[in-house]
């Protein structure tokens, strides 16, 4: 295995765990800075308030782009076991 291979594998390793997690993290900061932009509009300084309508919006997007997600693991993930053996010899 040459440093090259390690690299690559590496490199979309991380690629496809950036596309995963962005999903949730996207969703999360923009229901955030909504419900931050509603309550300084509104003048409620309820910490707890946020929380809700973040933990909605995720879970609307895992429903939403779940399938997506689990497509692309599974084909890295493929991709990496049929990739076995150029790797190893």
């Amino acid at each position: 295995m040459t440093p090259d291979t390690v690299m690559t594998l590496a490199r979309d390793a991380m690629w496809t765990m950036v596309l995963l997690a962005s999903v949730p993290l996207l969703t999360a900061l923009a229901a955030g800075l909504l419900v931050g932009v509603l309550q300084a509009a509104t003048q409620i300084n309820e910490m707890t308030l946020s929380f809700i309508p973040k933990i909605l919006a995720v879970a609307a997007a895992f429903a939403i782009a779940g399938p997506w997600m689990l497509r692309l693991l599974l084909d890295f993930t493929r991709q990496l076991f049929f990739s076995v053996p150029g790797i190893i010899g």
